[in-house]
């Protein structure tokens, strides 16, 4: 890729405290969250493969949900395990390309395949007897293929236009990662066009997904409604709840960060919030999905024993 500042071969990241108490705790915390986030996301990918009770299209989206998070929290944690714990808070520039690619690909990706299942839901409540049918195995591999090729697509576009920038106002990247903010406070220069790009990409990524989500909801509630019996509305109200709470999590949180104004930006409050959903929200998703999903504790205790 070729480089605006070629002065610049390596990016410092200042993490979250330079105190070395400080760090070692953060360093136990994030160790314990990773792995536990590897155990809990390759747990319930193993019990839906192995499960024939789980070969339906929900599960289908809640596995690859599952890779997707564990995918997306190694391409963090890691790096700040190594940040907590070494002098050294370098990443090269290559390593920050490749850090920015696949962080911004994985979340594009993310962003899709929870737009795909919040259709998923609406199917399966509005027309239970056809939702095998509806939602063939065809349309879920597509939804989900189509799920990693336009997120990883618009991350090439906007990884090229970030590290195309020319990086004049030093290398320090006030972050535990290499993120875009940070990436764009370091630039100078005519940022005209990478803005236009930058809404562009926020506009297909982000806010057209949550249209479709918030659109398929609709017509949820609007099927929910015309149930008679409270106990069915409560029925059908459960089937999409863990979805709506990782949609909830999951799009809050980058929509407080990259969708609201300039003027109200704080690098102290981004970290944390960054954190949520490049750390602790892939850890999560298993819980949310599972911890009131009879199938899934039946699937786990068939395992155990």
């Amino acid at each position: 890729m070729e480089r605006s500042n070629y002065t610049v071969t390596e990016f410092i990241l200042v993490g979250f405290t330079t105190d070395t108490v400080m760090q070692l705790v953060l360093f136990v915390v994030f160790l314990g969250v990773y792995s536990l986030t590897v155990v809990a996301n390759s747990t319930l990918m193993v019990l839906i493969c192995n499960d024939s009770r789980l070969h339906t299209p929900m599960y289908f989206f809640i596995g690859n949900l599952s890779f997707l998070d564990l995918w997306y929290s190694s391409v963090y944690t890691p790096k700040i395990l190594v940040t907590c714990i070494s002098e050294d808070k370098s990443i090269s520039f290559a390593g920050c390309v490749c850090q920015f690619f696949f962080s911004a690909g994985l979340a594009y990706s993310e962003c899709y395949l929870l737009a795909a299942m919040a259709y998923d839901r609406y199917v399966a409540i509005s027309k239970p007897l056809l939702y095998s049918q509806a939602m063939s195995i065809k349309l879920c591999a597509f939804l989900v293929t189509s799920s990693y090729l336009g997120g990883f697509i618009n991350a090439s576009i906007i990884t090229k236009r970030t590290f195309a920038l020319n990086f004049c106002s030093g290398n320090v990247i006030d972050d535990f990662f290499c993120d875009l903010l940070p990436l764009v406070k370091l630039a100078c220069g005519r940022k005209d066009g990478y803005q236009t790009v930058l809404y562009i990409i926020l506009a297909s990524n982000v806010i057209t997904p949550t249209v479709l989500i918030l659109a398929s909801y609709l017509f949820i509630i609007a099927t929910i409604l015309r149930i008679r019996s409270t106990q069915g509305r409560l029925k059908a109200f459960s089937t999409c709840s863990s979805h709506l709470v990782s949609v909830t999590l999951y799009y809050g949180s980058i929509l407080y960060i990259y969708a609201r104004p300039r003027s109200s930006y704080s690098l102290d409050t981004d970290k944390i919030v960054s954190t949520f959903y490049t750390v602790v929200f892939p850890m999560l998703n298993p819980m949310i999905y599972s911890l009131r999903n009879k199938d899934v504790k039946e699937a786990l205790n068939k395992l155990i024993k």
